[in-house]
């Protein structure tokens, strides 16, 4: 209630207060009827406007309330949901740095295996060349002596065969 209200009622209670007691009667006292109708009539006209306003404010009240409580859930929703996300990325990042590491793990592996492959084919090729070398070499010195041996008998019948032919020319 605004002050004017109550400066009313307080002007009311004043009156009632220091007005004259009836005689024989301690409970009772004499006002100016009027006076005090007037202003309870005041004081009615005056409550309707007070409660119209009381209950505005109680009204804009529970309506702040309401938005800050709609606010607040806002805000912890969307905490909630950015936390989880960043729980989400951290669990993407974590798996990624995861699969990184099996990926480099298994680039590693396998170029280890075809490092390994590669020298065992070289080791291979080099020895069957060296052993088609050895051979084509044993086939050289077989070649070799052979023709040294069929020198050497080219030489015996060339020679065995030449004292043959000088008799015949002796004739």
């Amino acid at each position: 209630m605004d002050n004017e209200v109550m400066e009313l009622i307080d002007t009311l209670y004043s009156m009632v207060s220091e007005a004259w007691g009836v005689p024989l009667g301690n409970d009772k006292c004499i006002v100016e009827r009027d006076k005090v109708l007037s202003m309870i009539e005041e004081i009615k006209s005056r409550i309707p406007e007070e409660l119209a306003e009381a209950k505005r404010l109680v009204s804009a009240r529970d309506e702040f309330i309401g938005n800050a409580k709609r606010e607040a859930e806002s805000i912890r929703r969307a905490a909630e949901e950015k936390a989880r996300l960043m729980v989400d990325e951290q669990e993407i990042v974590r798996v990624a740095r995861a699969k990184a590491a099996e990926m480099e793990s298994a680039a590693a592996a396998r170029s280890s295996a075809l490092r390994q492959s590669a020298l065992e084919f070289i080791d291979d090729a080099l020895r069957r060349a060296e052993e088609s070398a050895g051979t084509a070499l044993n086939e050289l010195h077989t070649s070799r002596a052979r023709f040294r041996g069929t020198a050497g008998v080219n030489e015996a019948l060339h020679a065995v065969r030449q004292p043959q032919a000088e008799p015949a020319e002796q004739e």
